[in-house]
């Protein structure tokens, strides 16, 4: 029944994605909407972790399988998408490869903020206290 509930509360967040997507005349799909109302709903205590915890980890696990049926979709558009399949594929590669650096570089940078406070502390003799 707890699976039920927190299916049914990711649903309901879902569903009011897209009545934001229905009513604001903006190029932003609903599914990102509803993933803004369910982030702020959880940093502001008004949705609590444990509300949606179980069923969301159930959800991230079988994501592969909710790419199917993309995959089958591109498989019926082969006929539009070989004349054009190398750049397609070279942009791919190109973007993940950039994400992948610019994500790494991001963490590095957040990293070493965090470490500095603790570095400078260290270096007047202060003891840092968590």
């Amino acid at each position: 029944m707890k699976y039920l509930r927190q299916f049914c509360l990711i649903m309901l967040i879902s569903f009011l994605g897209e009545i934001l997507h229905y009513f604001l005349p903006l190029p932003v799909p609903a599914s990102i909407y509803g993933l803004v109302i369910l982030f702020v709903g959880l940093v502001s205590g008004v949705v609590k972790l444990s509300a949606v915890e179980e069923t969301g980890r159930f959800l991230i696990e079988i994501m592969p399988v909710m790419f199917i049926p993309a995959a089958v979709g591109l498989l019926e558009s082969w006929g539009i998408l070989a004349p054009i399949w190398i750049p397609i594929v070279g942009i791919t590669l190109i973007t993940t490869i950039l994400v992948m650096v610019l994500a790494g570089k991001v963490t590095q940078f957040v990293l070493h903020m965090e470490k500095e406070p603790e570095e400078t502390l260290k270096a007047k003799g202060v003891e840092a206290h968590e």
